[in-house]
This record gives structure tokens, C-alpha cells and sequence, in this order.
């Protein structure tokens, strides 16, 4: 399992979250951003060609050393200077009110205790700033809801820990932020896996 989720997996998810429809959302999402911007997941960097002129510089937070060098053609092409900071979301070496804004797309999924780590993300955001994000997670359709739960194990044995099942806005206000637009939508797809929380909330 550990080649798998150390080798393969990130080539596999490189390509499964490619793409026109999704360059499209995650356009969005990026859209507004600006300042030093903190990516948690940055992954592949699929992001990086979506960042606004405005943004100053990223500071990427990733497990992965197979995405980073996957995401170095992106990285050398991009008008931002990308700085690696760390590899765990939970626990970010970043001092309090360090960053103008947080970009996460598709990551809150896979990490084991999300809850602390959106803590974390508010203790390094600035008053003001802005967590723009994007996941998928848990329909509010009870018979997929309850799919979604049977199926969660082998989601996270086959995709590094995923979870299908998660309330992303939920999550989200918990950790306290203000929710300041939230569009729910499903993706074109397996129904199941793409039930998407697309948002902009505050701190």
C-alpha cells in the first residue's frame, strides 16, 4: 500500500482531476484571490495556471513528493513564486494571521482529522480573509447518503484515504468560519462521488 499511495496514486489522481470542466471550477474558485495565498493539497499544482495576477506568492502544503515533482513544470511556468512550508495540514508552520487567503480544492477528503486542520487554516488567516474552497462530500439525498457511508471504506483503501461521506459546509462553520457564499451542485459522474461543496467562507 505504501508504493500505491506514494507513487501511483498521485499520477493517477494528476490525471482523473485534469481536465476543461474541472479547470473551469476551479477558475472560480481561485477567482478573487490575492496577497500570499496558502494552499493546503496543492498536489500536482492543477491549480496554478487559475491563480489571479493579484495573488503575491503561495505557500503549497503537501504530503507528496511524487505531486511536487509532477507540479514542476507548472510551478517553473507560473507568474507566482510557489514555497513549499510543510507537508501536514494539521499542523501548519506558519504564526497566526501570517496569510490574506487559503485555496483548497479536493483535499479536505483525505485529511485524517480535517476538523483540526480548518483550525489551522483560521488561526493563519488574517482577520478578513478569505478560505476559498472546493470538495466533494456527503448528498443531502438520504439513499445516497447511506451509499455513500457503505462505500467510504474502499473509497479511502483505493484513494489515500477519501472519504465520500463528509459535510464540508458543516466542517467548515464548525471550525468558525462565516460562510459567505456555498453553491451545492453534482458534477457529471458517479452521483455517489460528486456531490460538490463549492465555496467562499471568512474569517
Amino acid at each position: 500500500m505504501g508504493l500505491y499511495r506514494d507513487q501511483v496514486l498521485p499520477r493517477v489522481m494528476d490525471v482523473v482531476l485534469s481536465g476543461a470542466e474541472l479547470g473551469k471550477v476551479r477558475a472560480r474558485v481561485a477567482s478573487g484571490l490575492s496577497g500570499v495565498v496558502l494552499e493546503v493539497g496543492f498536489g500536482s499544482g492543477l491549480n496554478v495556471p487559475y491563480y489571479p495576477p493579484a495573488v503575491e506568492r503561495v505557500l503549497a502544503v503537501d504530503p507528496s513528493a511524487v505531486g511536487r515533482k509532477l507540479a514542476a513544470v507548472r510551478v517553473a511556468e507560473s507568474h507566482v513564486s510557489v514555497e513549499y512550508v510543510g507537508s501536514d495540514a494539521q499542523r501548519l508552520p506558519l504564526g497566526p494571521a501570517e496569510v490574506d487567503c487559503v485555496l483548497v480544492t479536493w483535499s479536505m477528503c483525505s485529511i485524517p482529522d480535517v476538523g483540526q486542520a480548518l483550525s489551522e487554516m483560521l488561526r493563519v488567516l488574517r482577520l478578513g480573509g478569505r478560505l476559498h474552497f472546493v470538495e466533494h462530500g456527503r448528498s443531502p439525498d438520504p439513499k445516497l447518503a447511506r451509499w455513500q457511508d457503505l462505500l467510504n471504506p474502499l473509497q479511502g483503501a483505493l484513494a489515500g484515504g477519501c472519504n465520500l461521506n463528509r459535510a464540508i459546509d458543516k466542517l467548515v462553520a464548525q471550525a468558525g468560519f462565516h460562510m459567505a457564499r456555498l453553491d451545492n451542485y453534482y458534477f457529471p459522474g458517479p452521483r455517489v462521488m460528486n456531490y460538490f461543496y463549492e465555496g467562499l467562507a471568512v474569517k
